[in-house]
């Protein structure tokens, strides 16, 4: 397929890494100054030759990459990492300081990647190779980094995962958010939360979402997908998202039945929803960004601790 290619601000290139062929699904920006290059959110190694292709049609490799920036370790966000390290190995590569273990050692998440995906591993996501500790920057909300003289903010945004962090770019106002925004397909109406086992936290999420809004920024980057505006609306919309998914599971909880029944039958009703408000085309892009029944199982899991 023809690399998808967007400028979205100053300096800043959205790329579409078309997971599985398919657009509008997972989005890596790249980030320039002075001369330097970074990436937010690389995507999945199974996605690699896409990007490759991408920075080439911009006359590039990624032996131009200064750095990676993370906003966590889940597979779709960080997958690739490692792999463009072994062909950059100058690359600095930043990440919350829970995520620097599975960055230096991803055995632990590759063995829950295949309980969870099995065979399809390999084709959904692909390897997830190690980062030297050298060449990794530990962060933990607070920091400013510099990329040329471009400022990025950088503060903890935990929710989706323990380990989720978001950047601001001063110079655009853009806000780089990776699931902490939930699912919007290229600024849709349709807006919903990811919400895959372990470290799903509603109440952390909503907390993470008021730093980001007090941060004021002009749009948001979202891995799955592009930008989306106006921010205040937007995530008044994923949080009642956040209360509809939690009214449904929660009733689904207190009914007959195990929880592979209860997750099958959301699937069909988040299904109907979705194509509801975005269409039946677009509906498995939706399914395909928010691996709807993982979603059920991280946030039935949230629910039970929680009451």
């Amino acid at each position: 397929m023809k690399p998808e290619i967007k400028q979205i601000a100053s300096q800043s290139t959205l790329i579409d890494l078309q997971h599985l062929d398919r657009t509008e699904v997972i989005a890596t920006c790249l980030l320039e100054n002075d001369g330097r290059f970074a990436l937010l959110d690389p995507g999945p190694e199974s996605c690699l030759e896409n990007l490759t292709k991408s920075l080439d049609s911009l006359g590039l490799t990624v032996k131009n990459l200064d750095m990676i920036l993370l906003t966590h370790i889940h597979l779709d966000h960080a997958g690739s990492t490692g792999a463009i390290f072994r062909q950059n190995p100058t690359l600095k590569v930043y990440v919350h300081e829970k995520g620097t273990p599975h960055l230096t050692d991803p055995s632990r998440l590759m063995k829950s990647a295949v309980r969870v995906f099995g065979s399809e591993l390999k084709k959904l996501w692909g390897d997830f190779q190690s980062v030297p500790a050298n060449h990794i920057t530990s962060l933990r909300g607070g920091e400013t980094l510099l990329l040329g003289r471009r400022k990025l903010n950088v503060i903890h945004t935990p929710g989706h995962a323990s380990h989720h962090i978001s950047y601001l770019d001063e110079s655009t106002g853009v806000a780089f958010v990776g699931d902490t925004a939930g699912i919007r397909l290229s600024n849709r109406d349709c807006i919903l939360p990811v919400t895959p086992p372990p470290e799903i936290d509603l109440d952390l999420w909503k907390e993470s979402i008021q730093k980001i809004q007090k941060w004021e920024p002009e749009l948001l980057f979202l891995t799955h997908f592009g930008v989306a505006s106006p921010v205040k609306d937007h995530f008044d919309s994923l949080i009642e998202s956040f209360h509809k998914w939690s009214d449904k599971i929660r009733r689904q909880l207190s009914e007959p039945g195990d929880d592979e029944q209860h997750a099958c039958e959301f699937l069909s009703w988040l299904r109907k929803d979705v194509v509801k408000q975005a269409g039946e085309s677009q509906a498995i892009r939706y399914e395909t960004a928010i691996a709807s029944k993982m979603s059920w199982f991280g946030l039935a899991r949230y629910l039970r601790k929680k009451d």
